[in-house]
């Protein structure tokens, strides 16, 4: 018998009612007539699946997994959603996939294992270490990594040691002294060793994945989350009390600040495990290419040769005002990142927080400088002919007026956030062979109790520049809305999506 694909083959919830919006406007405010023509217009291609849950399309399940566990990277998806979707893909060695938003590689590295060759983005510099060291994974030398866990045990800060790992102004007082000073002195330790480049790499990721369990800190959606032990707290709740304001609560967010060193370590030694492993699978060492560029994908797909790739497999961030810059503040800062230089790094990601700024004149003159200010004029002309886009754009202003919206700059995000990824769709368009597949990993969102249905608007942006629609796989846990908005508005249940395109 025939094997059934991945896509045929997955498990679909019969009733779908419960996941096709009937209310995109609270309390009829807005026109939602061009949303609503969407949901049924792609009802007929949505299933809600029970293969997958909301681990595969994070990085829960990729947290389990030896080498793909090697960064603590959040915004991940599983290594299994990966192959599944190569597998439909029929993805073969020497073909080319893209990530354009490649985090922690996870992507690149299921292709690698099979002989695909990637290319991806990111300009978060965090990517550029774990690919690295992923796709070295083969090529160590145990004996030499096992030194530097031995040399790392056994470094000492020298009497009087005064220094103390750099900060800005969001990390500020965010280690105890020891290992604020450890993470220093290691950092310049490595520099100074004979250990070949890719071991001092993996050294680096150890430190990375370490530096928030030995923080007074933790990754809390929009921003970093304080320990009230920390400095910060404590200086703050001075002030406070000295202005009768209320005191910022005695929170820990861990119960014990792990100590660096005894961390590194441990992460060094998991990171052998995984590759003794590995490595005694008797694999060879892969022969595909990982073309990783630390650069907007917004400005390096342009760049790319029409009809060189089989698919794409992707999720890029969230339309939900996370700000990678302020939740990974620790390793960017470890990475030498100043405050001018995450500043400017948050206006390079794709437009998701509400002090996201327009891009469209830098994309234009970008356009401009390689020719083809033809091609981008076709491709915003096109993103705003789109009517459920344009009757989005207009409930937020009218949201903004009714004084629903806690920040104006949730409208320049939405707009920006959109337009930005439709220019991606019209590039990947043209970089697609014929036939080749396309998913994108995205939750729908709302705000200021306007529903905004991301997978289908996607889905309808995708067509417009010559996509087939094939399906969207819905998760059977959908997700809510924020507390404020339900107070408000009344929950809405938000699908979690993964959209299948076709060229």
């Amino acid at each position: 018998m025939e094997q059934m694909s991945f896509l045929e083959e997955i498990g679909v919830v019969a009733d779908k009612s419960e996941y096709i919006v009937d209310k995109f406007s609270a309390g009829d405010l807005c026109d939602e007539r061009a949303r609503q023509a969407l949901e049924e217009k792609y009802e007929s291609i949505l299933e809600v699946t029970n293969r997958f849950d909301r681990r595969s399309v994070s990085y829960q399940l990729s947290k389990k997994d030896a080498l793909h566990s090697w960064l603590k990277y959040k915004e991940g998806f599983s290594a299994d959603l990966v192959g599944q979707i190569l597998d439909d893909m029929e993805a073969k060695p020497g073909d080319l996939v893209m990530d354009p938003f490649m985090g922690s590689g996870t992507t690149a590295l299921v292709c690698q294992m099979r002989g695909i060759n990637s290319i991806g983005f990111d300009i978060m510099p965090i990517s550029a270490v774990a690919i690295k060291a992923k796709a070295n994974v083969m090529r160590y030398d145990q004996d030499e990594i096992r030194k530097l866990i031995a040399a790392v045990k056994n470094l000492s800060l020298p009497d009087g040691y005064k220094g103390f790992t750099p900060y800005v102004t969001i990390t500020d007082t965010a280690y105890p002294v020891f290992n604020g000073q450890f993470i220093q002195y290691s950092s310049d330790w490595i520099k100074t060793t004979t250990f070949d480049d890719t071991v001092k790499n993996l050294f680096t990721l150890a430190v990375l994945n370490s530096l928030e369990r030995c923080s007074y800190t933790t990754k809390s959606g929009q921003y970093l989350s304080w320990d009230c032990r920390s400095d910060k707290v404590k200086n703050a709740n001075i002030i406070r009390k000295e202005q009768g304001r209320k005191l910022l609560p005695e929170k820990h967010v861990r119960e014990e600040i792990q100590n660096v060193q005894d961390t590194i370590v441990a992460e060094l030694e998991h990171i052998l495990a995984d590759i003794e492993m590995i490595q005694a699978q008797g694999e060879k060492e892969y022969t595909s290419e990982i073309d990783y560029r630390e650069k907007s994908v917004l400005y390096g797909l342009a760049e790319l040769e029409d009809g060189c790739l089989k698919g794409v497999i992707t999720s890029p961030p969230y339309c939900n005002r996370y700000d990678y810059t302020r939740t990974y503040a620790l390793e960017l800062v470890y990475l030498g990142a100043t405050e001018d230089g995450i500043k400017k790094m948050r206006q390079d990601l794709l437009s998701c927080t509400v002090e996201s700024k327009t891009k469209v004149e830098a994309l234009k003159e970008y356009y401009s400088s390689i020719g083809q200010e033809e091609r981008f004029q076709k491709i915003y002309d096109t993103i705003q002919s789109n009517a459920a886009f344009t009757e989005i754009k207009t409930a937020m202003d009218k949201r903004k007026d009714n004084g629903d919206l806690n920040n104006k700059g949730v409208i320049r995000m939405i707009e920006g956030y959109f337009t930005e990824l439709a220019f991606i769709y019209a590039e990947l368009y043209r970089l697609c062979k014929p036939g080749a597949l396309v998913a994108f990993v995205n939750d729908n969102v709302r705000y200021g109790g306007e529903v905004i249905p991301v997978d289908f608007l996607s889905t309808s942006f995708a067509e417009q520049f010559g996509f087939k629609a094939e399906k969207v796989y819905c998760l059977k846990q959908q997700k809510g809305n924020s507390s404020q908005q339900m107070a408000k508005y009344g929950r809405v249940a938000l699908r979690k999506s993964i959209t299948i395109w076709r060229k």
